[in-house]
């Protein structure tokens, strides 16, 4: 379900959404932005404290544990079904691009340029240097006898927003902690953070840039907000009396908006066939060895029970 808005200045740049880096808090955050219509790219070579973990029993979801590379699987693959490009690629730095976004430096790929940064790296912020004060973004401590610099775990507030305009931090910093279940949660709220800053940056009034990404039964949307009607005049409530949009802007503003609230009421129907497709999906993720001897072992039980 897109709803991008063509009309922005995120025509311009080579994708609206750069993320610096593919763990938990990365596909997060790229998971967000791509479902709502952003065209989001993840580079992903850097050092990966998730990756030095050996194996991982304390990510909601997995009763027996989940081992990284099958969960590194299972992220990826959510983060490209949503729309995210995931390249194999290293960033080495960041720079103001005329007038606004970024000029993203690779490794091995040509430079790319990019509305929006979402920074998801734990140990490294290199390559975020000179996009502000140094002695605001990194901080210094002596270990040794010697001294050491690292990026201020400390330089984001909260949602994800720096100093830096367009710059967001979903690193698992500070009071987020370094649980990788806690990095998912930080990066999807740092996501959220950056489609929020979109639709204000498109007109959208602070109550209607609120963004919520769930899905509802078709069953609860009944009575009058079934009906086009109830929502205009929902929407224009919310309006600001000196807002300036120019009437043909904000008819299509609102019946775009609407489109996308009712798009995300699900019938009966389309609810099972989703659950179908995510069960399917999952199997892609499991040993196939392992597959086939479950469904020996469902098929040995019916015939004993039948017996």
């Amino acid at each position: 379900m897109s709803t991008r808005d063509t009309t922005q200045t995120e025509a311009a740049f080579d994708h609206d959404v750069v993320v610096v880096g593919g763990g938990p808090a990365g596909c997060s955050a790229g998971l967000f932005t791509a479902r709502h219509g952003l065209e989001t790219v993840i580079f992903d070579r850097g050092r990966s404290s998730i990756q030095r973990c050996a194996y991982l029993e304390n990510y909601l979801g997995f009763p027996a544990g989940i081992d990284i590379e099958t969960l590194y699987g299972l992220m990826h693959d959510h983060a490209e079904t949503a729309g995210c490009e995931i390249v194999p690629d290293l960033v080495e730095s960041l720079e103001r691009a005329d007038g606004e976004g970024f000029v993203v430096s690779l490794q091995e790929g040509e430079p790319v340029t990019a509305r929006r940064v979402i920074a998801a790296t734990r140990y490294d912020g290199e390559y975020m240097r000179g996009l502000d004060d140094e002695e605001a973004m990194f901080e210094t401590h002596e270990h040794d006898g010697e001294e050491h610099e690292h990026f201020d775990k400390g330089y984001a507030e909260s949602d994800g927003t720096t100093p830096v305009d367009d710059l967001f931090i979903a690193s698992p910093y500070g009071d987020t902690g370094y649980q990788a279940s806690m990095a998912a949660g930080h990066g999807a709220r740092v996501g959220i953070t950056v489609v929020e800053d979109v639709r204000r940056a498109q007109g959208y009034p602070e109550p209607m840039a609120n963004h919520y990404d769930w899905m509802r039964r078709e069953a609860e949307l009944n009575g009058e907000w079934s009906e086009r009607s109830r929502w205009r005049e929902y929407f224009d409530d919310q309006l600001p009396d000196d807002h300036d949009l120019e009437e043909a802007r904000l008819e299509a503003m609102r019946e775009r908006e609407i489109d996308r609230r009712f798009a995300t009421y699900l019938s009966d129907d389309e609810i099972e066939r989703r659950i179908e497709r995510g069960h399917k999906r999952l199997l892609e993720h499991v040993d196939d060895d392992l597959i086939l001897e479950a469904a020996r072992e469902i098929e040995a039980t019916g015939k004993t029970g039948g017996e």
